[in-house]
């Protein structure tokens, strides 16, 4: 078992122990030459009952006896009884080898196998699963075999769920009959119709699941069931548009040069290629079937099958929650006067569908335009190879140039219709009654998974209340939860917090006010037409995750500095990001940098004083989801030229996040891996690399 130390045998264990190899040897090696003979005589089937009695994870012998059985069966087609006595005999040889272990994946598929073949009775079977669910309540294998038997005798669903509540009733740690249970619900739900019914489902659930946990509020097991109720109450079944760029109603307002908003120097390069700027789609779930057929873009200057939308999921291009395709006006004649109107439809034809197969929820319509911005031809006295710097002297607040950049319909709230407006109340009022009760289970309580559920019911309800998060109203109660969780559950600390991070996230992000307050203009690079471009400061808050990105998909400047921050996972839905800086946080691979991969238009990038290079093992290859060896690694032509002298043999991951990227600036100093050899490696992969760590190179 786990946590058990291995301990030397005695004598009489390990000569007991040699035997059984030897037989089994011996046995091994006959069944073999049966089986690669074909031989199905008696004496063959009974050498491989033999070996699966003793070893029941033989998959081999298993198949054999699908053979066999096929066989005999085949000799024995005139004789109905003849060929329902072969498969009793299979029953009784996986019942003997499920004596020797009831945890054999191999004897419960060939169990299923014997059954699914229609020639014997079942109705053995659910007294053979009490029998083993005696020994193990938990074990899953049976748990999964008596749906498979349930299915077989058309057993209702509500017989089932009577079944797991007397063994819940019995045992309130039963984690398996409360899974088995959250399996059964599942199909009633999808059987019921949607509204009322669906609701007292979930209310009487809520109440059976109550009584488990004031009885033993620190048992896990109810709790994880208490939480799956939770994701059934609050998640959205249809798949549902929550942001996009450009917001709808927006006016765009591109200089001379490409760029959004006039600006000189190094920005100006920075931004050039918002002459193909992105169009983006992000939705509350991962979605399928977004193109040119199912979002139609109408303009004067491009049509749908113009764009290709690619998702920006790191997993699988199938499905994705962020979607962006990529508008060209190179060679659009813009004008100040007469604005280009885009319009963007989708959800009007058939084919979006979420990963359970439930299509958009209704149709939506963007619209914005696209306009030319007068150029002043003062020059700001600045010359093109300038360097981004990130000191705190360059950042000014400036209301006037801040209330234009952030997009006012992020903040406005969507007009529901009276059955959706009759929903939200049932999961309000479920949510206010649920927190009530912990908190009353709480007060003569201090369990640990009692707090977080409370922290999770808090923070559900006020997204509830706040679709378009207008207002936090329990952020700063969910905080404190999880500072008192990392302090009584230190193994669990790094878990909390990140949930912390994600909240204060969705506080920064809630109102148009409290995110102004981290907006900066940048001076650094100014122009005599603008005040300058707008940067997005989260530094030194201690962030170990960032999210919220669906409200930040207008950000070109991010500083992310100062933070504990050891992955990045998400920023890849800022296609506009062009300035970041990361300096000083816990970052410590270059697979945690993968996100950047997709952000077209980064050209600053500050990474300096991370731990990146202090591991010998990439342990962030197994923490993130999309590790570089499941996507971008498949993407690289190995075929492809190379500049001479690229060791990519030793910076293989470095080369898959930097060789896509147009840096212009880069800043690396104070990682384990920044030495000479390195930064030579940079140079050499990054040929429009201008600075690199604050040294101009050409």
């Amino acid at each position: 078992m786990h946590g058990r130390p291995r301990m030397a045998p005695n004598p009489e264990d390990a000569a007991a122990s040699a035997a059984k190899s030897q037989k089994l040897r011996s046995l091994q090696s006959q069944f073999l030459s049966f089986h690669h003979s074909r031989t199905y005589t008696k004496e063959a089937l009974e050498i491989s009952a033999k070996l699966l009695e003793i070893n029941p994870e033989n998959y081999t012998a298993w198949n054999y006896r699908k053979l066999a059985v096929e066989h005999c069966v085949k000799e024995s087609e005139s004789d109905p009884s003849s060929v329902k006595s072969i498969f009793d005999k299979e029953l009784k040889v996986v019942e003997s080898a499920l004596r020797q272990n009831f945890k054999s994946y191999g004897a419960w598929h060939h169990r299923k196998w014997v059954l699914s073949k229609g020639h014997s009775s079942i109705d053995e079977e659910l007294r053979l699963l009490d029998k083993l669910q005696k020994q193990d309540s938990r074990n899953f294998h049976a748990w999964n075999y008596r749906r498979f038997v349930a299915a077989l005798m058309n057993r209702s669903i509500e017989d089932e769920l009577k079944y797991t509540e007397n063994l819940i009733e019995n045992n309130f740690s039963n984690y398996s009959a409360w899974h088995n249970r959250s399996i059964l619900l599942s199909e009633l739900v999808k059987k019921k119709d949607q509204g009322s019914s669906t609701q007292d489902v979930l209310s009487e659930e809520y109440n059976f699941v109550r009584d488990a946990l004031f009885t033993d509020p620190d048992d896990q097991s109810a709790w994880f069931y208490h939480l799956w109720l939770l994701q059934q109450t609050i998640q959205s079944k249809a798949p549902l548009l929550v942001s996009s760029w450009p917001a709808n109603g927006a006016d765009l307002r591109v200089s001379g040069n490409g760029c959004l908003g006039g600006a000189s120097g190094l920005f100006s390069r920075l931004s050039s290629d918002l002459r193909r700027f992105p169009l983006v789609l992000f939705f509350n779930q991962n979605v399928e079937g977004i193109s040119s057929l199912t979002v139609t873009v109408e303009a004067s200057f491009i049509t749908s099958k113009d764009l290709t939308w690619k998702s920006l999921s790191p997993k699988t291009s199938r499905f994705g929650r962020v979607w962006v395709a990529y508008l060209d006006i190179s060679s659009v004649d813009l004008d100040y006067l007469n604005p280009q109107k885009v319009v963007v439809r989708l959800g009007h034809c058939p084919g979006i569908m979420s990963s359970s197969g439930l299509p958009l929820s209704k149709p939506f319509r963007l619209e914005y335009t696209i306009a030319a911005k007068p150029i002043e031809t003062k020059s700001s006295g600045r010359h093109e190879n300038e360097i981004f710097q990130w000191k705190e002297d360059d950042f000014h607040n400036s209301e006037g140039q801040l209330e234009e950049s952030i997009p006012r319909l992020l903040y406005t709230r969507a007009v529901e219709d009276n059955d959706e407006a009759a929903a939200s109340r049932w999961h309000i009022d479920t949510m206010t009654e649920e927190i009530n009760h912990v908190r009353v289970l709480l007060a003569s309580s201090d369990c640990k998974i009692g707090k977080l559920m409370l922290a999770r019911l808090l923070m559900a309800r006020d997204d509830m209340l706040s679709p378009y998060a207008n207002k936090m109203a329990h952020s700063e109660e969910v905080l404190e939860l999880y500072r008192d969780l990392i302090r009584l559950d230190p193994p669990h600390s790094h878990y909390y917090k990140d949930q912390s991070s994600l909240v204060l996230m969705q506080q920064l992000v809630s109102s148009r006010d409290s995110l102004l307050k981290h907006c900066f203009c940048y001076e650094g690079i100014k122009s005599s037409s603008i005040d300058g471009p707008v940067c997005l400061r989260l530094n030194n808050l201690s962030l170990s995750r960032v999210g919220s990105f669906e409200k930040l998909l207008w950000v070109h400047i991010l500083d992310l500095s100062d933070n504990e921050l050891h992955s990045i996972q998400g920023i890849e839905a800022l296609q506009l990001l062009s300035c970041l800086n990361l300096r000083s946080n816990k970052l410590t691979s270059f697979s945690a940098l993968e996100p950047l991969r997709s952000l077209k238009c980064l050209r600053a990038l500050n990474i300096s004083y991370n731990e990146i290079g202090s591991h010998p093992i990439d342990t962030c290859r197994y923490l993130v989801t999309s590790p570089l060896s499941h996507s971008a690694e498949i993407s690289w032509n190995r075929d492809e030229d190379l500049p001479d002298g690229v060791d990519v043999e030793n910076y293989w991951e470095a080369f898959l996040v930097f060789k896509d990227l147009d840096l212009v600036q880069l800043d690396i100093a104070g990682n384990p891996v920044a030495d000479e050899r390195f930064q030579s490696f940079l140079v050499k992969i990054t040929p429009e690399l201008t600075w690199l760590d604050g040294q101009k190179l050409h």
